[in-house]
């Protein structure tokens, strides 16, 4: 499984997935790594190391000892692609020093598709914790490879200043060499065709500790880890993470296979973290209906309210998500009668919050309620008085550690309060599926919301839609909020964009793209223009999954695949070309 030998004069130390086929070769002092599959480069000698404010561990490291071993695991998750995990990986922990004596330890777990690794930082004598300068992770792809990536935006760009949010445009099969949209790289996660193999990276364990992290452009050959843009978040925060020793930094995660199955298959996100806290309550999955959608920010009126919950009631669905401006457009003041009247239609409510105020432009509303532990506990106490099950928070706009942090002040706070949070405007998950047991998705994609706005969007929709079940659903729960019926996007249903897809293709976005809640974007009139039998699948439409299983397809293309809730088989399929789909159910 692993071995230690001199190859002119480099120490290498290797570590294989159990079934043998994935290899991981480190080499010292060049301080590098390769990732073999069956034999095959995937990945050729890629950069190890990082800067502290204390001590540099760029390059030219030595190899001090190395020790294996082996992880046997077997965990649950309630609302991702699967429900049973066994996580069966072999281990290599490589103790290294620099020139000055100054230790590291690089960790590495090796499953039979997934690598994940990390730096890990012992107690050091005099010094509390430790500041990341940089980190020199790199990845070297061999010549010939191509990439399916989603550029990483300029910081205050878009609306209101509200960016980066993880919402630019792919582009497939494109060269290495081509310069990303912005100049500023390329966000998790990222797919690459190696020649008749794949590779997706990503990362995971991300919390309050660390910042989030993305691609470098490609450079002399190689990508890179970058930090978050200094500009983010209007400023605020710093760009360089920092947290107490001992301690170590997220894991960045490999995923490879001779096929795209694995990759599709992954569970990479959450093989290599925990729990950071015990559920309040039992947190209840489903359905919702929500206004915003089609009948956009005119609909947050009571009289909109009202009609969307009755048909949250006729379609059986668990709850209502009532979106921006309901401050304002229903007031304070008769939301718990807005809210009794869904519970006796036996509706539960999720309600919209922006982030915050102060590092973007946005004007919808409520803001400062949710930056502020004050007055978010205060928020969230009202709420839980009043029965609402969960909040939308919108607009976040960037990826230092300071942001992280709120994400995590959000999430446990709202458990404390017995809320479930779906974030919006946001950065990927990176794992916390897992970590934060009232989490339920985020948006982090070129979601729903855009076919309103561009007929662009609508153009693009069967190619996009065909790329996230291979890159950003494979790493973490996507609150696209999709499934339209309308014809055209516009609450008459006569004017405004025109869907360019089936209904099939709609219906079948529901089975592949995978959120515990989904936000369906349904309206009245759909319980008399759609097909009787699509609205009869909407009604049993289950959001949480025992399994999960590629069949066929290619990014940008097509899709083909099945995932089982109890004894029942989905069978969903997109092409792009077409704009078709289908879905089947079978026992």
């Amino acid at each position: 499984m692993t071995n230690l030998f001199l190859f002119l004069s480099a120490v290498i130390t290797s570590v294989s997935s159990p079934d043998g086929k994935l290899k991981v070769d480190l080499s010292f002092p060049q301080s590098s790594y390769t990732v073999s599959y069956e034999g095959k480069t995937m990945l050729d000698d890629s950069p190890l190391g990082l800067v502290a404010d204390w001590a540099d561990f760029s390059g030219n490291l030595s190899l001090v000892s190395s020790e294996t071993g082996r992880i046997d695991n077997n965990y649950s998750l309630d609302r991702c692609k699967t429900a049973n995990v066994h996580y069966l990986a072999n281990t290599l922990v490589a103790d290294v020093q620099n020139a000055e004596g100054q230790r590291l330890q690089i960790e590495f777990r090796v499953s039979n598709n997934d690598i994940a690794f990390r730096y890990v930082f012992p107690k050091v004598k005099g010094t509390v914790g430790t500041r990341i300068m940089e980190e020199c992770t790199g990845y070297r792809f061999p010549e010939g490879t191509t990439t399916f990536l989603c550029p990483q935006s300029k910081a205050m760009i878009g609306w209101k200043r509200s960016k980066p949010s993880y919402e630019e445009e792919y582009k497939a099969d494109a060269p290495m060499d081509e310069r990303s949209r912005y100049g500023k790289g390329y966000t998790f996660p990222c797919l690459f065709h190696v020649g008749d193999g794949w590779v997706l990276l990503s990362e995971t364990g991300v919390d309050s500790r660390y910042c989030a992290s993305h691609l470098s452009d490609y450079r002399d050959g190689l990508y890179r880890i970058a930090f978050p843009m200094p500009e983010e978040n209007n400023g605020n925060g710093t760009v360089e993470p920092a947290f107490a020793m001992p301690g170590a930094t997220p894991w960045r995660t490999i995923t490879v296979g001779s096929s795209l199955k694995p990759i599709v298959e992954t569970t990479a996100p959450w093989d290599n973290v925990e729990p950071l806290y015990q559920p309040s309550q039992e947190y209840r999955y489903g359905r919702s209906t929500w206004s915003w959608i089609v009948w956009q920010d005119d609909s947050m009126n009571w009289d909109d309210q009202i009609t969307f919950i009755d048909l949250a009631a006729e379609m059986g669905y668990e709850y209502i998500l009532v979106d921006a401006g309901w401050d304002k457009q229903i007031g304070y003041e008769r939301m718990p009668e807005l809210i009794r009247y869904a519970q006796s239609r036996k509706v539960d409510v999720f309600l919209w919050y922006s982030s915050s105020g102060y590092w973007n432009d946005i004007v919808q509303s409520p803001v400062n309620r949710m930056d502020n532990s004050i007055i978010r506990k205060r928020e969230m106490a009202w709420m839980k008085s009043l029965g609402v099950k969960g909040i939308k928070v919108d607009f976040w706009g960037g990826d230092k550690q300071e942001t992280m942090r709120l994400y995590e002040q959000v999430l446990s706070d709202a458990n404390d309060y017995g809320l479930m949070v779906i974030f919006h405007g946001c950065t990927l998950p990176r794992g916390w599926e897992r970590m934060y047991p009232n989490y339920v998705g985020s948006e982090a994609v070129l979601a729903s919301e855009n076919l309103i706005f561009e007929q662009h969007f609508c153009d693009q929709e069967g190619f996009n839609a065909c790329l996230h079940p291979f890159i950003r659903n494979t790493v973490g729960c996507m609150e696209f909020g999709g499934c339209i019926l309308n014809s055209r996007l516009h609450k008459s249903n006569s004017k405004g964009n025109v869907r360019k897809t089936s209904v099939g293709f709609q219906l079948a976005t529901q089975i592949i793209f995978q959120n515990p809640i989904q936000n369906v974007a349904i309206t009245p009139n759909n319980l008399s223009d759609a097909p009787a039998e699509a609205i009869e699948f909407l009604r049993n439409l289950p959001t949480a999954w025992d399994e999960t299983v590629f069949i066929d397809g290619y990014p940008g293309k097509s899709i083909t695949l099945k995932r089982r809730h109890g004894s029942k088989w989905y069978t969903a399929h997109l092409d792009a070309a077409s704009g078709d789909g289908w879905v089947k159910v079978s026992e």
